[in-house]
């Protein structure tokens, strides 16, 4: 398998563990089996209006879902049977800290999905803790030297850069300027760090941009040394509609940039509506459906611009 991943791919995400757990339906500690099928019935609501966009014209050939083992192993096995790329994360679920979900046998639950892509989620600040983000490191590469050596999935490394707080104070706390000024330039030096360390990500799912500059300097550090394949994908954040819209027509009208993974925005509403009995379950399919669509319009209307 040659390193990296570049053809056009547009991921609907809810591998969401706790987050959906505490903020969709306010539940902490171990789940009762009751609580539990009712994040799956959920989690289904979502893939089955990610369908709805199939059969709406959404080209199913670029398409594909990031969805989790614990809430979401049905949705995987169905989606890889109808020949959608898959992804699934092995991160333990809301922690500061990169480690394994599921400890040393991780590799145990990958080869049971063999997804397309394993997605990793790390908060990396190459000016945070350096013991920290060595021992990332060091996690990150065996799951990188296991997949490569493999060769049946390719890693998805969603990178994440929490400003520190040193950081934050010379912006008086501004962090829509860190976003704007300063993350970007943490970004690319947190991708040199990681690769020099041995950690090769065959896409980097990366947090909007507000400047197209800003994600050509992203392109060339994934694909810099020969690493001519790597992909980037653009994430939404949670953002509102018209701040997704932004990043993604950004993202798009750089070469590089194969696509996005838009999660919440997609389906966060749809969902809180349909769990309150406001809309019916249909109708939560359909503007997941319609939301995701939208997403994929306005990526190809600007690569189409543009090329």
């Amino acid at each position: 398998m040659n390193l990296g991943f570049d053809q056009p791919l547009y991921i609907l995400p809810f591998d969401h563990r706790g987050s959906f757990q505490s903020k969709m339906f306010g539940w902490s500690g171990v789940l009762t089996d009751a609580q539990t099928s009712a994040i799956v019935a959920a989690k289904s609501v979502i893939y089955e209006g990610f369908l709805a966009a199939i059969a709406a014209g959404v080209p199913a050939q670029k398409a594909g879902i990031l969805v989790d083992e614990q809430f979401g192993s049905a949705i995987l096995l169905d989606a890889a049977k109808r020949g959608f790329a898959t992804a699934c994360p092995v991160e333990r679920s809301g922690q500061d800290e990169f480690d394994f979900e599921y400890g040393e046998d991780f590799i145990g639950h990958i080869e049971r999905f063999k997804p397309t892509f394993c997605k990793v989620l790390v908060r990396y600040n190459p000016e945070g803790n350096a013991d920290l983000n060595r021992r990332q490191a060091a996690r990150l590469q065996q799951l990188s030297d296991y997949l490569h050596a493999k060769q049946e999935s390719r890693l998805m490394f969603e990178l994440l850069v929490p400003a520190e707080a040193a950081e934050l104070e010379e912006l008086h706390g501004d962090k829509q300027v860190y976003d704007r000024e300063l993350r970007p330039r943490l970004m690319v030096r947190a991708i040199h760090e990681l690769q020099d360390a041995g950690v090769e990500p065959d896409l980097w799912k990366i947090e909007g941009l507000d400047r197209r500059e800003d994600c050509l300097q992203i392109v060339a550090a994934a694909r810099r040394n020969g690493r001519d394949r790597v992909g980037c994908i653009v994430l939404g954040r949670g953002e509102d509609e018209a701040k997704v819209h932004e990043w993604l027509a950004t993202a798009a009208s750089v070469a590089g940039f194969i696509g996005f993974a838009v999660g919440r925005t997609t389906f966060w509403k749809p969902l809180i509506d349909w769990r309150d009995k406001k809309i019916s379950r249909e109708a939560a399919v359909t503007e997941v459906g319609r939301r995701f669509k939208t997403w994929v319009q306005i990526f190809e209307q600007v690569i189409g611009a543009n090329h």
